[in-house]
């Protein structure tokens, strides 16, 4: 059985982190861009990476480019970009797409697991976010209108 747990992803730095290395925690994983209207959430997510931390929280950035080319730049100007402006101190990996042939297979196990609207798979737009268990169960899916401040009492509840 596949599990979270068994995918591997290329850090902004382009060094390579099996999610393994996040066993036993709860994962936030949003699908991010630097040129969105939901940019702003950049704010909330090192909030809630800030706050809930050291109990046992990880957010997890994967920048896309796939929708309106809003995340065009390479990954030192992604990096800058998230320090200089939002203060990121979370994990951040290299750019992928999350739809289509060339997804991510974390984002294709991610989005069959728990499927959006009237059950399609495809990720609509930037800031869409996959909450995971401790135990590394997909426990939910949230659009990008929700905001990371909303999800506070879940992820709580998960920690």
């Amino acid at each position: 059985m596949t599990s979270v747990y068994d995918f591997r992803a290329n850090t902004l730095q382009g060094m390579e982190i099996s999610l393994s290395a996040f066993k036993g925690r709860v994962m936030l994983v949003v699908n991010t861009a630097s040129k969105c209207g939901f940019t702003p959430q950049y704010k909330g997510l090192e909030m809630l990476h800030e706050k809930y931390g050291a109990e046992g929280l990880s957010v997890l950035g994967f920048p896309c480019n796939q929708f309106g080319q809003q995340e065009p730049g390479g990954a030192k100007e992604i990096g800058q970009f998230c320090q200089s402006n939002y203060g990121v101190a979370f994990p951040m990996f290299a750019k992928i797409d999350v739809n289509g042939a060339d997804a991510h297979p974390l984002y294709k196990f991610l989005t069959h697991e728990k499927r959006g609207l009237l059950g399609t798979t495809n990720i609509k737009w930037n800031f869409t976010k996959f909450l995971i268990d401790r135990a590394g169960r997909v426990v939910a899916r949230y659009s990008p209108l929700k905001k990371p401040d909303a999800l506070e009492g879940t992820i709580k509840s998960l920690l």
